[in-house]
């Protein structure tokens, strides 16, 4: 029941998360582009470090957060019934509705030059969200759930605050800087495993965030500049599709490897590697490509 329940809340969810994103974009052009960067960002900060501190420290915890997220997200569907409407009127709201995904030729190259970047910095947090708790209990050696949060919520974190302060750059400095940024931090992180070191686990994953923040944003911003009003749920849709799927795909094979193939030390061993080489694939792609 809970399975279905997860997939019955992560169709909206995603279906919703193009749609605003294009919302935020006709709202306004340069502020919507920011917000479609650092608000997941954001979102997944609090959630980790919220969660945590929920289960520890109040009652009924696999009661109480859904509970909270309904309160929460009746609050949002108020408010939405009076934002504004940017787009003009049409009929044929329910065909509006049916999912998709575009690539106008113009984006595809960009988009092309940004799937690498993707599939390396959602892999990081695929990482955060599966097997790092385990592991921190095991480097810090506590049980508290605030600290199994903890590595997500500096990833998240960190990769807000990047994006609010690189917002100014080019979207190709971005894009370099925070690869480069993943490339050290995932290299940080193997070293803390080996060293059994929290403190430089923490510290990785902060600057493994900001180099994820900054990498977010100059894809966002390579492709979406590129793409018409009516476009732009449907390109949305993609780089999710491939961020969403960066994120599950891998965390699922961590925790086959952690059951079947040496347990949490081997397991965020390989999984860093193949970080490692996914983001030195991606930084490698960004030099050769002058098209950002």
């Amino acid at each position: 029941e809970l399975v279905v329940a997860r997939i019955v809340r992560g169709l909206p969810s995603g279906a919703a998360m193009s749609a605003m994103g294009a919302g935020l974009l006709d709202l306004h052009k340069s502020k919507g582009t920011i917000a479609n960067a650092v608000a997941p960002l954001t979102g997944t900060a609090l959630g980790a470090i919220g969660s945590g501190l929920l289960v520890q420290y109040l009652p009924v915890p696999a009661r109480l957060v859904y509970l909270l997220l309904f309160g929460v997200f009746v609050v949002q569907a108020i408010a939405l019934l009076y934002m504004a409407e940017p787009a003009l009127r049409r009929p044929g709201a329910w065909a509006s509705l049916r999912p998709r995904f575009g690539l106008p030729a113009n984006v595809r190259g960009p988009v092309l030059a940004a799937i690498p970047v993707l599939v390396a910095m959602w892999a990081l947090v695929g990482f955060d969200g599966s097997i790092a708790p385990a592991l921190v209990r095991k480097l810090v050696g506590s049980n508290s759930f605030v600290f199994g949060g903890l590595p997500l919520f500096l990833l998240a974190g960190s990769g807000a605050v990047s994006v609010l302060s690189l917002r100014a750059a080019s979207a190709r400095f971005e894009m370099l800087a925070g690869v480069s940024g993943l490339l050290v931090g995932a290299g940080l992180t193997l070293l803390a495993v080996e060293f059994g070191s929290a403190a430089l686990f923490f510290v990785g994953g902060s600057v493994a965030g900001a180099g994820f923040g900054a990498a977010f944003q100059g894809a966002i911003r390579t492709v979406l500049p590129l793409v018409a009003p009516h476009e732009r749920a449907g390109v949305l849709s993609v780089v999710y599709v491939v961020s969403y799927l960066a994120m599950g795909l891998p965390a699922v094979v961590a925790g086959f490897l952690v059951v079947y193939d040496g347990g949490v030390l081997t397991s965020a061993r390989e999984y860093g590697v193949a970080v490692i080489g996914l983001a030195a694939v991606a930084l490698a792609g960004l030099a050769r490509s002058g098209r950002m």
